[in-house]
């Protein structure tokens, strides 16, 4: 795919970000430290994932986020594929700063953004030197492969990161489901519980919180 053969570069300059949960609400240190490494004045926040949910409801929390912090927010409400191509979309992502990924359903995500100009606008961001944030589902939705939510199986991600797998809100994640997913793993997989959170700059990783990781992230 075009978007993988640009990801080593892209990624290496560019920070991201894996929260396991708790959007616009648990991770305040870690944003403004974040949203300062980058020198953003303007967030892009997707709900993309909440789409068949209640967006607007993230989308306030994103407004009363963004007055704590002290940046602007700009919400873009991309719920379709047809709107994934809109090149207005897209362009509003290419020129930010830092991009926050949220919602519940990391499959409607993925269906929606992959191999679409958001998706290629988020590798310029992270090309850039920007910020991209997955928090919940998402940032399952980020990597290839992703955890199926729906049995705890690996299927195909988006692939921002290659060679690992997150499983967000790790707290909720049944015994059942942790052995099974475990099992079916072939690359190394990261339970994140929603306070938590991994960071990756230029190739080095960074936990924030405890987390349970099988095996070696990529580098």
């Amino acid at each position: 795919m075009a978007y993988a053969r640009d990801m080593g570069d892209s990624t290496d300059k560019g920070i991201i970000v894996f929260q396991g949960g708790g959007a616009f609400t648990a991770h305040d240190e870690l944003d403004r430290r974040l949203l300062g490494e980058v020198k953003a004045k303007k967030v892009v926040v997707l709900p993309t994932a909440d789409a068949f949910e209640r967006p607007e409801v993230l989308v306030a929390a994103a407004m009363s986020w963004g007055e704590r912090l002290g940046v602007e927010i700009d919400a873009l409400m991309v719920m379709r594929r047809v709107e994934a191509m809109e090149t207005d979309a897209a362009h509003a992502v290419r020129k930010a700063d830092a991009v926050w990924l949220v919602g519940d359903n990391p499959i409607h995500l993925r269906s929606v953004i992959k191999d679409t100009p958001i998706f290629d606008a988020l590798h310029h961001v992270l090309k850039e030197g920007g910020v991209v944030v997955g928090s919940g589902a998402p940032a399952s939705a980020l990597c290839d492969p992703m955890i199926d939510p729906r049995g705890g199986a690996l299927a195909l991600g988006l692939g921002l990161v290659t060679g690992m797998a997150v499983v967000a809100q790790a707290e909720k994640v049944t015994p059942d489901r942790h052995v099974r997913t475990k099992k079916l793993a072939n690359v190394p997989v990261v339970f994140l519980p929603s306070e938590s959170a991994l960071v990756r700059r230029r190739g080095e990783w960074e936990a924030v919180g405890p987390n349970e990781t099988i095996g070696d992230l990529p580098g």
